[in-house]
């Protein structure tokens, strides 16, 4: 037996151990593709395991998250400190090694993923990440130069996210992404045939991909030299389309049977000794296997990264300015180029929040340099432009506009790649009605804890004439429901650049920005300090018989309801609350001292749904319905929320 085929043999006999031990897991893929991620990292794969977050070594994503027992025995052998033990506790508690791959939980893993589709779009955003840094530096390509690798299955082609990643990728030319298809013709239900019989060659051939072949997945030949001529490739990104058989080994192979549900001891006895003549004990791997990826893998990683420190050295000579702001960005802060001082506003003015989003955004780019964003096809209306700046293209890699076409998901995907990636600060926007097609890319954001800054504008009923359709009601109590998600409203301009102040500063917490379509009056009381606690006093009458408690639009007409009150002996303290969850986040003192009254005498005043609410008030005036097609105003006047209304429905409220 050769060392080639002792390691992967190896590699299959680990994964069938791993999850025969969980009683739990997905054998199929990490069987079927254990050839391919062994050629990759044996020969390829270009990343240091005892610094496993430098920032240009090649990525590898997994966009197929539940092969995760193969992605976990690789990285084992690759050093990246998960030992035996560590794959022993495959899918349980607090492991190291959790059913699907955590970024940031374990060493190793450049991307979460499982959610089918997502890794492929994540590893798109990767790759323009690894462009776009080229771009913006002088002589770029000697300090960042390095490829994206991808590994996805059937299931990943078949969700609609995928084409929005082919597509794009190749509309970018992104030659450094390669994406390896395990081509096992099934998935959990049965043979592929029975969902898909589309021609995957021809559809990214129509993307303008590259597209390889790879007849057997069990020939390392066909393989390595199916990634040397990828790599060779100068405009497009490349598909490898490796044949494989699902559970290769398994008494079950090429069937559903052995997607998702362990092998067990007489089968998994059967794949290691019969098929795969690998003769040992559960989970022993011969000092040969290690020392194979110790002379590959983690020599030439040592040696890659020992050569670009010199590099970095030689280029810090020569770009000294260049260098430094290289490095002062690689962690993705920038709290260091940020003011926290607010723009002088006349009190009574007004302005939408999403141009005043767009204020703060041209402000902001004068000092952050890193920062880079777009929409899906609606700049003009989100206000996500910076201007004078010129569109990131395949002949233009230092632009810092993103058109990313009518492709929200994909648009959330990507970014989550981007931030991923490291050395970029990234920002999306469409309107808010339209964060559904983009949550679970969202939820992967706060997940993986990367600060991605989400614009949504168009944020109540007075979107107006376009409708129910275009008129989000429930879509901020799905935002606010993100953990680990801060979701801003604010109320005019001062919010505005305190909410972008506070997402820019975040590292480890996305933002979404909710935007008005309509003008706001800026305000007096409004400010930075109060939108970092998520809620403030703006109006207080003392000896205050009620608290109305706002957010955005709806804070400057609690204003005037509480004026409107006096004139009924009705004192109202007045709260914005731009943040749920920042509010969340101080003490219980700050808290009380805010929701000052008792529960039975706040009331909500948001256009909105007023699902969760009631966590901070008892009477919640919103909108629980679809909303209509009309002017903003008389949308507004239909669902009563006028000033009159809504004091006529406090009043009734307090039995007045």
């Amino acid at each position: 037996m050769t060392i080639d085929e002792l390691s992967v043999a190896a590699i299959r006999s680990t994964c069938i151990d791993v999850i025969n031990k969980a009683k739990s897991g997905h054998p199929g893929m990490a069987l079927g593709s254990a050839p391919i991620l062994y050629t990759l990292f044996k020969n390829h794969l270009v990343s240091d395991s005892e610094n496993p977050n430098w920032i240009n070594r090649d990525r590898f994503i997994l966009s197929a998250g539940h092969a995760s027992a193969l992605l976990y025995t690789m990285l084992h052998l690759c050093g990246y400190g998960l030992t035996i033990d560590d794959l022993k506790q495959f899918r349980q508690l607090n492991s190291l090694t959790p059913g699907h791959p955590e970024y940031g939980h374990t060493l190793g893993v450049d991307a979460t993923s499982g959610p089918l589709g997502q890794g492929i779009a994540q590893a798109v955003g990767v790759a323009m990440a690894e462009q776009a840094l080229q771009g913006q530096y002088e002589d770029g390509d000697k300090i960042i130069n390095h490829y994206t690798y991808c590994l996805c299955g059937d299931g990943c082609l078949q969700e609609g996210l995928s084409q929005e990643a082919i597509s794009y990728a190749g509309h970018q030319k992104l030659n450094k992404l390669i994406l390896f298809y395990d081509s096992n013709n099934v998935t959990l239900d049965g043979s592929l045939d029975m969902s898909f019989s589309e021609d995957v060659k021809t559809r990214f051939l129509a993307s303008e991909w590259n597209v390889l072949e790879v007849s057997d997945g069990n020939d390392l030949k066909q393989i390595d030299e199916a990634i040397s001529k990828a790599k060779k490739s100068k405009e497009k990104p490349t598909l490898i389309i490796v044949k494989t058989i699902i559970g290769f080994g398994s008494t079950k192979q090429g069937t559903s049977k052995v997607h998702g549900s362990p092998l067990g001891q007489e089968d998994g006895a059967h794949a290691k000794k019969d098929v795969y003549h690998y003769d040992y004990e559960d989970f022993f791997i011969p000092s040969e296997v290690y020392d194979n990826f110790k002379n590959t893998f983690i020599k030439r990683g040592k040696i890659a990264y020992e050569s670009w420190q010199n590099d970095f050295k030689n280029y810090a000579k020569n770009h000294k300015k260049e260098a430094l702001r290289f490095e002062n960005l690689i962690n993705n802060d920038v709290s260091a180029y940020l003011s926290d001082a607010m723009p002088d506003v006349e009190v009574g003015s007004q302005i939408s929040t999403r141009n005043a989003s767009g204020k703060a955004l041209n402000d902001y780019i004068l000092s952050i340099p890193n920062l880079i964003g777009g929409s899906a096809d609606v700049a003009g209306s989100v206000i996500t432009k910076i201007n004078g700046g010129t569109d990131f293209t395949p002949s233009n890699r230092h632009g810092h506009n993103i058109n990313w076409g009518i492709r929200e998901f994909l648009m959330a995907s990507a970014a989550n790649g981007i931030m991923l990636h490291h050395g970029l600060r990234v920002y999306v926007g469409c309107f808010l009605v339209f964060a559904d097609y983009m949550k679970s890319a969202i939820r992967m954001a706060a997940l993986s804890h990367l600060p991605v800054i989400y614009l949504f504008s168009h944020d109540s009923i007075a979107v107006g004439e376009d409708g129910p359709t275009h008129q989000p009601i429930e879509q901020l109590a799905m935002l606010r429901s993100i953990p680990n998600l801060n979701v801003v409203r604010p109320c005019d301009e001062k919010e505005t650049y305190a909410a972008w102040y506070l997402a820019l500063k975040s590292l480890n917490r996305p933002t979404a920005i909710i935007l008005s379509r309509q003008n706001l009056l800026n305000l007096e009381k409004t400010c930075l300090d109060g939108v970092k606690k998520g809620a403030y006093t703006i109006l207080d009458n003392k000896e205050n018989d009620i608290e109305l408690i706002a957010t955005g639009s709806e804070v400057s007409l609690a204003l005037d309801v509480a004026n409107s009150l006096l004139e009924h002996n009705i004192k109202a303290k007045v709260v914005s609350m731009p943040c749920f969850e920042l509010f969340e986040d101080q003490d219980k003192q700050y808290q009380d001292e805010i929701l000052s009254l008792p529960y039975e005498k706040r009331f909500s005043i948001e256009m909105l749904t007023t699902f969760g609410w009631a966590k901070y008030a008892k009477h919640n005036i919103g909108i629980d319905s679809f909303g209509t097609s009309a002017p903003a105003n008389d949308a507004i006047k239909y669902f009563k929320f006028t000033k009159e209304d809504i004091v006529n429905k406090i009043l009734k409220l307090l039995n007045k």
